[in-house]
């Protein structure tokens, strides 16, 4: 879905969780913002995370097979990475699109479509058969976080469920989706952050994580001015294709030389064997990529 730069364009019954940090107060730790609260995931596990929307088989992994040979799939990935990275346990998770850019000024002129309540309550039922968390990801259009956030209020309100947004569909001066990048300023991801604080305070959650795409210079501005919070985990994530010569090199300019807080790196199924050499980055590639990405998307 995402290019890099030089291309055009319910409750569960179960929560996965890390264990409480062990860290002492002089204990050193190397990741800006402040330590884990207990119950943090990162950095205590590398999240795996298949993409997509299960109602679309062209949005990435997600929604390309059936859940169950998703899953499958899922777990053999899983497999990889543990094999790669013996020491970090892998977390499981399902990274749904419930908000959908639109070449169309559909659903009262916003460019964007919400996702019904029985797909994303089926996305977290399939989640539960891995322990999997959930990310619940939107592409506003012309809409605004202010305006969608509490459209899912009551599905990040659950222990098990976290955000994505992704500002290369967030058309601040208008425009149509898709035609052009958009971008999100750090008063948006602020604007997320203390939604999702606020939610872990009233329901006495563990820290929620919020993934922001990018892959551009752009798409994400004054990033030193991003609030990082106890309560919430932020993850700023590579999300450009190509080969693995121009994926470094995103990962270096776009992540590396604006850190946040935590990183992630996106593998493209389809559109990273566009390119030569033709073939995926493997774990081992990712894991030489310094910081070390904690996220790890497919798509």
């Amino acid at each position: 879905m995402a290019v890099a730069e030089d291309t055009t364009a319910l409750e569960a019954s179960t929560v996965a969780t890390a264990e409480p940090a062990a860290e002492t107060e002089n204990a050193s730790y190397e990741y800006p913002g402040p330590r884990p609260l207990p119950g943090a995931i990162l950095p205590h596990k590398r999240i795996l995370a298949f993409y997509g929307n299960p109602l679309s088989k062209r949005m990435g992994i997600l929604g390309e097979f059936p859940p169950e040979e998703m899953l499958q799939k899922l777990d053999q990935e899983v497999a990889n990475w543990e094999k790669a990275d013996s020491i970090t346990p892998v977390q499981p998770a399902l990274h749904v699109i419930v908000v959908t850019a639109q070449g169309e000024p559909s659903a009262g002129g916003k460019y964007r479509l919400r996702m019904t309540d029985k797909m994303i309550d089926g996305v977290l039922e399939t989640a539960k058969k891995r322990d999997a968390i959930v990310f619940l990801d939107i592409q506003i259009g012309q809409s605004t976080l202010q305006e969608e956030l509490p459209e899912l209020e009551k599905y990040l309100k659950l222990p098990q469920v976290h955000l994505g947004i992704d500002p290369e569909f967030s058309m601040k001066n208008g425009g149509v989706p898709g035609r052009r990048i958009g971008t999100y300023d750090a008063a948006d991801i602020n604007y997320a952050t203390q939604y999702l604080a606020e939610l872990t305070k009233k329901h006495n959650l563990p820290p929620k994580l919020l993934v922001v795409h990018r892959f551009t210079q752009g798409m994400v501005t004054n990033t030193a001015d991003i609030k990082l919070r106890p309560e919430v985990q932020v993850i700023m994530h590579m999300d450009g294709w190509g080969g693995p010569t121009l994926k470094r090199d995103t990962y270096r300019r776009y992540i590396k030389n604006e850190p946040v807080q935590f990183t992630g790196f996106k593998i493209f199924y389809k559109n990273d064997l566009k390119r030569p050499p033709g073939r995926l980055m493997t774990p081992e590639e990712v894991l030489a990529l310094n910081p070390k990405p904690l996220y790890i998307q497919y798509q």
